[in-house]
């Protein structure tokens, strides 16, 4: 839940997605993002060419962010291979938002607030490539 005031409301799946692509920018790097539309459907193999290392770091950056309320390694643990190969940017929001209690998630987890004053990651317009840049190519 996201305290707004002194409301709590669920956790939208903009508002993760907006935090996902902030924790991607981090552990990628911006030009890696900027060929490419993040979305719901963006995925992590095809379309970023996400590495195992930076699926770690990626991982540290949720533990970092959310506290522990979100276990990705366990959220892959549960997927087979082609699963994972064919992992959506989408499917981990929705999977975050379950974990954080939001009715719009796979998972129910407890009560969750968002630190007040977080700042939001802006999300800027991509274009989609026909296949993103592997880190490994330099000048």
């Amino acid at each position: 839940m996201e305290k707004l005031g002194n409301v709590e409301r669920p956790v939208s799946f903009e508002t993760v997605l907006a935090e996902l692509t902030g924790m991607l920018v981090e552990v990628i790097g911006e030009d890696f993002l900027v060929d490419v539309e993040l979305s719901g459907e963006t995925t992590f193999n095809e379309d970023l060419a996400l590495e195992s290392i930076e699926f770690v770091a990626l991982a540290e950056k949720l533990q970092e962010r959310y506290a522990g309320r979100v276990d990705f390694a366990a959220f892959i643990a549960d997927l087979d291979i082609e699963e994972i190969m064919a992992l959506t940017v989408g499917q981990l929001v929705t999977y975050v938002t379950g974990c954080l209690g939001s009715p719009d998630g796979m998972r129910s987890g407890g009560p969750a607030t968002l630190e007040p004053g977080t700042p939001r990651p802006r999300l800027t317009p991509l274009r989609a490539p026909e296949r993103a840049p592997s880190r490994g190519d330099g000048d």
